[in-house]
């Protein structure tokens, strides 16, 4: 798998768990550039929500998230949490 397959993968996969996790529309996270706003953007990504979007992250990347490895960078736009799935997956 080359680099740029294995980031629309990663890609795709991120925006079907914001999808389920979040009950939005694929129509609506389709529209979610690097730019897009996450938590405090999204009124449905609250304390709460979070939560049950990084539990469904390890579940689906079969990663594992250490409390170290939160920050607010990762969730305040799309793009870094985008960023934040690939470097994970990439450690294995």
């Amino acid at each position: 798998m080359n680099e740029a397959t294995g980031s629309s993968t990663i890609d795709a996969k991120l925006r079907s768990v914001l999808g389920d996790v979040l009950g939005l529309s694929a129509e609506t996270v389709a529209r979610f550039d690097a730019d897009t706003g996450l938590f405090g953007h999204l009124p449905e990504l609250d304390s709460m929500a979070v939560a049950g979007l990084l539990a469904e992250l390890e579940d689906r990347f079969d990663i594992v998230i250490d409390d170290e490895d939160l920050d607010g960078e990762m969730l305040e736009a799309y793009g870094g949490l985008l960023a934040f799935a690939e470097a994970k997956v990439a450690q294995g």
